[in-house]
């Protein structure tokens, strides 16, 4: 912090050259300094001036006195020479005794030193001096002889004396004596003198008074200057010169009336003012308005931009202090900012260049789509570059494919995005195919240099308009004046092309920056759209890939009524996946599973895991062992995609093939209503029961599949006729604006609307829930289950008795008739008496029958046993083995599934009869002895 006087707070004073610092500031009054000097000429005038007015006081008086005493001499000479009676008493006989006494009175009243009366010769009548009577007065009465009265200072004897002679006059006239009166110079001088002390005093007190002044004058002198010496007078005035004259800022200095005190000379450069603008007005200066209103206004401004003539000036206004009881004024700089302007301006457009450019690369290519890549250049240069900007690109490109690496071999393409401040533009529309013929057009021209071409004057593009009349001409009626077409290369391979247009809402036209500047922003949008077209030639890839391993057709059963839909994630193909597997027993099994990841890998590893559900099903596995086979399967490919565990191998430090995979599996019988679904990792399924109501049934939480350790758990649900099962991957509810918890919700108030197909389920749940851009993919199943009616099932208990067989096989045979499948009764009744023998002889208790009239005639035989039977050939010296050859010769289909208490075997027959085998008729009744 500093003091008013420039010096830090609470540090001594600095003492000027020549300043004695052991006396006060204020008393210091150096000869060197100013204010000294200024004292010191001041005193010594004063003491001249009071000299020489106590010497003119002194002359004053004695000339004053000297005149007083002529003038008293001369008075009282004239009075008594022209007493009455004077005349006469001259020429008494004995003058003196007449005259003396009335001389010595008069003398005294008179206050004269001495008064004679003299006759013509100068001989004295009286005298104050008795002994000068009679005697002859000195020096020349020639004068008072002859009729004129004088005073003169007498210089003689008997004394120096100021004396006036005065002729007297008898009644003729005629001069008959003389009269002189006078004082003698010692007491003039003593008047003087008694006049001295007064005088001295007053000398004094004059001296002391301006001594005073001059010290007070130095005093304040002193505190304006403080303290400085001539020398630093004149510097700090050649410093003030140079501030106030050379600098190259102007300074005006304005009164409390508003009246120009001072200019400089570069204000009166920069303002024009006239020679004598000093105290004038700041309104007569022929300022500009604005600029006037702020002088007049006096308030605080501070880099304001005001017009003077052709110049932009920077002008500061602050207040002045005030100084002596004097009214506050402003004081304004100037500075001239006309350069600066034009130079901040081309900074100011670098700076929006740089800003564009860098807005460029943060909008240009966010979808990873080409189309809207070649949009975002658009949108991005519009308004602030250009007013209209049209992208096209090669057909390949468009597709993802390679386009060719010839440069300038490209006579045509496609308009991909356009945009601009009106939307009433004359240009082709997006879409349209865009030619290149004419070479000296700017398009062609800049396709075969490689690089950006500059049209700055379409009026004069000969080639542009030599390629399209018609339409050029309505372009340049429309307003377009300026062009820039810039190629979009990547990897030194035309991609497109890119052009930036001038209409008459800007109507300057395009520079040589704005071409680099152009060409800069198609080298980044071209960057951006090549990464594009690979993304798509990717994404086309995988999903060709992808749709190529899903299920297109989905089988058909009865048991449930399906719909679904599969949606790919905009960002690259996933691993999501669904499928419906008919099983044996009119069931079907329903399977969604998710892989961890996008792309071709997860596609691929997708397919791989839906044909093992498909091998692992086709055992007729339950839910939790089938996962369990699964999960072992993966782990051991994972193994051997990793080089084998504890040996890293050549592929060492490669990612795991599948790790990361969930699955949901869950089977559904028709017959009896129930529901057995595992889960691997992945959200159960949503139930809608038929009075609409939606439930999340909660299943055990298993591990993802490939990670092992822990078993996995089977829930069994028993649904109810006409009941909804909703599988669904997790892309379906969670988002990056959306958590699963709240896509749950929304789901289930989406499927709480009964009376609804399947398929419109799907597009309701989807129109609910989907995203414009999903970040995942989405698979969702929607299935209404269905119950087999009671009259096509029939069911026979079977005691372990071989003679059992007959009245079983009489019994499906009739109940064959009832269903009129007469055409397969042979092959039913084959099949179920090789069945029901085998299991009487190989299983045991209980044994069960069971036949179900669906798509096709199924035959189901049940025992206790958990022993597999297979298919052999016996030879032609064997008495048996060759009842399940049969079976598997009259049989579609037929296999064995393991329950928790045994085991089935069921075979499949076509509701109408087929082609009989090969092979001789067996006799039914012999087939009970045949051996498995």
């Amino acid at each position: 912090m500093t003091g008013r006087l420039g010096r830090p707070r609470g540090s001594p004073p600095r003492h000027p050259p020549g300043r004695d610092p052991g006396l006060p500031p204020r008393l210091s009054l150096s000869g060197r300094s100013v204010a000294g000097q200024v004292f010191t000429l001041m005193a010594a005038i004063v003491v001249l001036l009071i000299a020489a007015a106590s010497l003119a006081l002194v002359f004053q008086e004695r000339f004053d006195t000297e005149r007083d005493a002529r003038n008293r001499s001369l008075a009282a000479a004239e009075a008594f020479a022209h007493a009455p009676g004077l005349p006469a008493a001259l020429g008494a006989p004995n003058p003196t005794r007449e005259l003396q006494p009335l001389a010595d009175a008069a003398r005294r009243a008179s206050g004269v030193d001495f008064i004679a009366v003299m006759n013509t010769e100068g001989v004295r009548y009286t005298d104050s001096r008795p002994d000068l009577i009679g005697k002859r007065a000195t020096g020349d009465l020639s004068r008072a002889v002859a009729g004129r009265s004088f005073t003169e200072v007498f210089r003689g004897s008997p004394s120096d004396a100021v004396r006036a002679v005065v002729p007297v006059r008898d009644a003729s006239g005629k001069v008959v004596g003389l009269v002189g009166t006078g004082i003698e110079v010692t007491n003039v001088a003593d008047v003087v003198e008694g006049q001295l002390p007064l005088l001295l005093g007053a000398t004094a007190g004059a001296l002391l008074l301006g001594t005073g002044g001059a010290a007070l004058v130095s005093r304040r002198l002193r505190r304006q200057t403080l303290g400085l010496g001539e020398l630093e007078m004149a510097r700090m005035n050649e410093h003030h010169e140079a501030v106030l004259h050379a600098v190259r800022e102007g300074v005006l200095i304005i009164s409390a009336d508003h009246r120009l005190l001072l200019a400089n000379d570069e204000a009166r450069r920069l303002l024009s003012l006239p020679p004598d603008a000093e105290r004038r007005h700041v309104g007569d200066l022929g300022l500009d308005p604005r600029t006037t209103a702020l002088l007049e206004s006096g308030r605080v401004a501070t880099d304001e931009v005001h017009l003077a003539g052709d110049r932009l000036l920077a002008v500061n206004v602050r207040p002045t202090k005030t100084y002596g009881g004097h009214p506050s004024g402003s004081v304004m700089t100037l500075r001239d900012t006309t350069e600066l302007a034009a130079l901040s301006g081309r900074a100011q457009v670098a700076r929006e260049r740089l800003q564009l450019l860098y807005d460029a690369g943060v909008r240009i290519g966010t979808t990873l789509d080409v189309v809207r890549t070649a949009e975002e250049l658009s949108e991005v240069a519009v308004p602030r570059f250009a007013d209209f900007v049209t992208v096209e690109l090669l057909e390949p490109v468009l597709k993802g494919e390679e386009p060719s690496g010839v440069t300038g071999a490209y006579s045509q393409m496609r308009r991909a995005a356009m945009s601009g401040v009106r939307t009433d533009q004359p240009l082709q529309p997006v879409g349209d195919i865009i030619r290149f013929e004419v070479p000296t057009a700017p398009m062609a021209a800049a396709l075969h240099a490689g690089h950006a071409m500059l049209a700055p004057d379409l009026n004069a593009a000969m080639g542009w308009r030599a390629q399209d009349e018609s339409g050029t001409r309505q372009a340049l009626g429309y307003g377009l004046h300026s062009l820039i077409s810039v190629p979009l290369q990547a990897r030194g391979v035309v991609l497109g092309m890119a052009n930036f247009w001038r209409a008459a809402d800007t109507p300057e036209a395009f520079d040589d920056e704005d071409l680099s500047f152009a060409e800069e922003l198609g080298a980044r949008a071209a960057v951006s759209i090549d990464n594009a077209r690979r993304f798509t030639r990717e994404h086309a890839t995988a999903v060709a890939l992808q749709q190529s391993l899903l299920p297109r057709v989905l089988p058909d059963q009865n048991a449930v009524d399906v719909a679904f839909r599969y949606l790919p994630a905009k960002a690259g193909v996933g691993g999501d996946w669904f499928d419906v597997i008919p099983l044996a027993g009119a069931r079907v099994a329903l399977v969604v599973g998710d892989v961890v990841g996008h792309g071709v890998h997860a596609a691929a590893t997708m397919g791989r895991l839906r044909t093992a559900v498909h091998n692992f099903s086709g055992l007729d596995m339950p839910p939790d062992e089938l996962l369990g086979h699964l999960d072992e399967l993966i782990h051991r490919i994972d193994q051997n995609e990793s080089g084998g565990a504890g040996d890293p191998g050549e592929g060492a430090g490669e990612p795991a093939g599948v790790t990361g995979a969930t699955c949901l599996y869950a089977v559904y019988d028709p017959v009896s209503g129930l529901c057995t679904m595992a889960s691997a990792g992945h959200p159960g399924p949503a139930l809608v029961r038929p009075d609409g109501g939606v439930e999340f049934p909660e299943l055990p939480a298993g591990l993802p599949l490939g990670v092992g350790g822990m078993p996995f758990e089977v829930t069994r649900l028993r649904l109810p006729e006409s009941s909804r099962l909703v599988l669904f991957t997790d892309g379906l509810l969670e988002d990056r604006d959306r958590d699963f918890d709240t896509g749950l919700g929304i789901l289930a108030q989406t499927l709480a609307n009964p009376g609804r197909s399947p398929e419109q389920a799907c597009a309701d749940v989807l129109a609910a829930l989907l995203f414009p851009a999903p970040s995942d993919d989405i698979a969702l199943l929607v299935a209404d289950t269905r119950r087999l009616e009671a009259d096509r099932i029939a069911e026979w208990e079977v005691p372990p008795d071989p003679a059992a067989v007959s009245r079983v096989r009489n019994a499906g045979s009739a109940q064959l008739a009832r269903w009129g499948l007469g055409d397969v009764a042979f092959a039913a009744e084959l099949i179920l008496s090789e069945l029901i023998t085998n299991a009487i002889r190989y299983g045991h208790a209980p044994i069960r029958v069971r036949m179900l009239r669906d798509r096709n005639l199924i035959c189901e035989v049940s025992d206790g046993s958990s022993t597999s039977p297979h298919l052999r050939y016996a030879a032609t010296t064997d008495e048996g083995g060759r009842g399940l050859f049969l079976v598997a010769q009259y049989a579609e289909r037929w296999g064995t599934r393991y329950t928790e208490r045994g085991k089935v075997i069921w075979a499949e027959l076509p509701l109408t009869g087929g082609p009989e085998p090969d092979m001789p008729v067996p006799d039914l009744e012999a087939l009970e002895d045949l051996a498995w």
